[in-house]
């Protein structure tokens, strides 16, 4: 059984303005899932993100990180900080360094780890986002889906338990995001728990074992993607949209194709393999 790794109970946080972005948000995320937070703009996700995060430091209600209590102390936010990483929309807000060996590099020696420590870690990271020819080229200079490999590098070498991407795909190509979508699997299938906010369902549908729905600072839905995304009034208040390939699965299904074989196909391979179990059905009758 997968324990909680973090937690949060009532978090409440209002910006200097006074709008109350957070209203009593409580969800328990474990070990080792694929969650993905979903909601129109302005609902809350990137607060919630900076908040359980240590950046922003909450109003009310409670933290827990590994099962202990998160208070607003720059040392306790600090040590929640070594275990929840994140990785921003922009990377151009996460790099400050001007060389890629060195952005890597500056959170792992922030720890204060021994220097070989702080190679080896930065070497994992570097060969891991296959940036290793990178190390002394100028951040600033790489394209935008190299500052985004940069950026997830820098959460590696930091060896955090929970991982953070806030909207990972904006702005990536369809190559750069196939290649995010596979790192995202790996650092999954090593156990890192991954929490990823996104506007693209059909990524959310394919790939998370788990949906939180934001909607005006609060949470209105959690649950699996099939039964957040079936649900009209759900996506609706929400303003999200359904899944091709739940849309196509659906219509099909209305048109008396037997949803005896393999349920909710999720990609187009899943969706190939469905349909050839109801050929075998259909020619077994």
């Amino acid at each position: 059984m997968n324990h909680i790794i973090l937690k949060t109970e009532n978090l409440t946080y209002s910006y200097g303005d006074g709008h109350q972005a957070l209203k009593g948000i409580s969800v328990e995320i474990k070990e080792g899932e694929r969650v993905c937070v979903v909601g129109s703009n302005g609902a809350g996700k990137s607060t919630f993100f900076l908040n359980v995060n240590g950046v922003l430091k909450h109003d009310g209600g409670d933290i827990y990180f590994k099962g202990q209590k998160v208070g607003n102390s720059k040392k306790e936010l600090n040590e929640l900080r070594r275990g929840v990483g994140i990785v921003f929309q922009d990377a151009d807000n996460q790099i400050i360094a001007s060389t890629v060996m060195g952005e890597v590099s500056f959170g792992p020696m922030n720890l204060k780890l021994p220097k070989e420590e702080v190679i080896a870690r930065v070497d994992e990271a570097l060969e891991y986002m296959n940036l290793s020819d990178f190390k002394e080229r100028a951040p600033h200079y790489c394209s935008g889906g190299e500052k985004k490999r940069i950026s997830i590098a820098d959460i590696i070498a930091m060896h955090s338990e929970v991982m953070i991407f806030d909207e990972p795909t904006a702005a990536l190509d369809p190559l750069n995001a196939a290649m995010l979508e596979d790192v995202l699997t790996r650092l999954s299938a090593q156990g890192k728990t991954l929490l990823i906010s996104t506007h693209d369902m059909d990524f959310a549908y394919r790939w998370a074992e788990r949906l939180v729905v934001f909607c005006n600072g609060e949470i209105i839905a959690d649950g699996t993607p099939v039964d957040i995304l079936a649900d009209d009034a759900i996506r609706e208040k929400a303003n999200l949209r359904k899944p091709m390939m739940l849309d196509v699965y659906e219509a099909m299904t209305r048109h008396g194709f037997s949803s005896m074989a393999e349920d909710h196909p999720k990609d187009p391979d899943a969706f190939n393999h469905w349909l050839g179990q109801l050929n075998q059905m259909q020619a077994s009758n």
